[in-house]
């Protein structure tokens, strides 16, 4: 079997790529709201780390694809914008249905924490709070941002500030032990995964 990508929708495109580039990590990202007061939450699996001097990770976020903001940008791209600062949660596998909830469209200025009844506590040092259940945190202030595209989809560069890791998740040498951490890894569709047996090579 052979795509033709310039015979396919962008939407089957996007079901392509999300389908055959797995696992991927989820950036589950607050901000906040500005002017309307709370945090917004959304998950992004368009997401990795590309630099460590400065150390810098990227998320992709497209626009709304639904309800009476269709096409908008989306709230995560405008508060970054708007206020610079953002938290980015690594989510563990116990928290797949509040990531899935939290991908929902809402009118700007709601609150996903507040319709989930998430946990907040302050984030050391930094402007924003982060969540209290996820075991991996990263306090991050906006780089660049990008556009590309014909939609445009923009691409948000981070510096991270600082990073939080629960102890719980540190191994003797108090590095990240990853079966601990437990992450929750993106796949297509509505799948998600986690960690199985973990591999190394022989030499």
């Amino acid at each position: 079997m052979q795509w033709d990508f310039e015979q396919l929708t962008p939407m089957a495109r996007y079901q392509c790529l999300a389908q055959a580039i797995i696992p991927r990590p989820i950036a589950w990202v607050l901000t906040a709201n500005g002017a309307s007061g709370g945090h917004n939450l959304a998950p992004y699996s368009f997401f990795t780390a590309i630099c460590s001097d400065p150390p810098l990770v990227l998320i992709s976020a497209g626009k709304k694809a639904a309800g009476e903001e269709a096409g908008e940008p989306k709230d995560t791209r405008r508060n970054i914008l708007e206020q610079k600062d953002f938290v980015i949660h690594l989510p563990g596998t116990d928290q797949i249905n509040a990531v899935q909830d939290s991908a929902a469209t809402l009118a700007h200025g709601e609150s996903e924490l507040t319709r989930l009844g998430l946990e907040t506590v302050p984030f050391d040092g930094f402007a924003l709070p982060r969540l209290k259940a996820c075991p991996v945190a990263l306090a991050c202030r906006l780089h660049r941002l990008d556009e590309v595209g014909h939609a445009p989809q923009a691409v948000i560069y981070g510096e991270v500030m600082a990073m939080h890791v629960d102890d719980a998740i540190l191994d003797a040498d108090q590095g990240i032990d990853p079966l601990a951490m437990d992450p929750l890894a993106r796949l297509g569709g509505r799948d998600y995964a986690q960690l199985g047996r973990l591999l190394q090579p022989e030499s």
